[in-house]
C-alpha cells in the first residue's frame, strides 16, 4: 500500500548525448522525487522499449520497486516497456504532450548534468559516458547541495564544528567539482 506519494514517486527520463565522433549516445536516467536521489542510469547508441523495460528492471531488483512512475510520452516508452512496468506492479504517471514542466526532477537533474558536467566534457565513446556519469552521480549524491533540501546533499552530510581541523579540497569529477571538508591538521 503507497501511503506517502513522494517517497514512492520515481521519475525518469532520457537525454541525448554527442560523442567526439559526432555519434548520438542515450542515457537512460531514473531519478527518486524523496531527496533527488539518482537510483539509476544507463547508457545505449540504440535505445528500444524492450532495453528500456530492462534497464527499469534493473533499477528496482527484487520488491524495491515504487508505486508511480512518471515520464513523458515518448515512443520510447513502448508497449514491451509498459507490460514490464505493469508486472513490477508501477502505476504509470504519464505527462501531458510538450509539457517538461510536468516532470520537473527529471528534467531539473538533466539539466544539471548538461550545465556542470558534460558542457565541460568530450565524450568519446560509451564506456567513457559511463565513466562521466557514474564520477558526476557520486558529486550529486553526495556532495551538491540543493537549496530544497535545505542545503544538503541528496545523502546526508553531517556538519563540521570549526574545532574539526583544516578546510581541505577534495576534486571530484576529475577536478571539474570540488568538496570541501575539515581534517585535522
Amino acid at each position: 500500500m503507497c501511503e506517502n506519494h513522494v517517497q514512492q514517486l520515481v521519475a525518469i527520463d532520457f537525454l541525448v548525448v554527442p560523442t567526439v565522433s559526432f555519434r548520438l549516445l542515450f542515457v537512460f536516467v531514473v531519478l527518486g522525487h524523496h531527496r533527488r536521489h539518482a537510483i539509476h542510469f544507463n547508457v545505449t547508441a540504440h535505445p528500444t522499449a524492450e532495453w528500456t523495460g530492462r534497464d527499469i528492471a534493473e533499477a528496482f531488483p527484487w520488491d524495491s520497486a515504487p508505486c508511480y512512475l512518471l515520464h513523458d510520452r515518448d515512443s520510447i516508452y513502448g508497449a514491451a516497456f509498459r507490460q514490464r512496468v505493469g508486472e513490477m506492479g508501477i502505476r504509470e504517471v504519464l505527462t501531458a504532450p510538450r509539457s517538461p514542466w510536468q516532470n520537473p526532477y527529471a528534467e531539473r537533474f538533466i539539466g544539471s548534468l548538461r550545465r556542470e558536467c558534460l558542457d565541460h566534457i568530450v565524450v568519446f565513446n560509451e564506456a567513457s559516458l559511463r565513466h562521466i556519469l557514474k564520477a558526476y552521480v557520486e558529486y550529486y549524491e553526495h556532495s551538491r547541495t540543493h537549496l530544497a533540501l535545505e542545503k544538503d546533499a541528496p545523502k546526508s552530510r553531517a556538519i563540521q564544528p570549526r574545532e574539526t581541523g583544516i578546510v581541505v579540497e577534495l576534486p571530484q569529477v576529475g577536478g571539474l567539482h570540488h568538496r570541501y571538508e575539515r581534517r585535522a591538521a
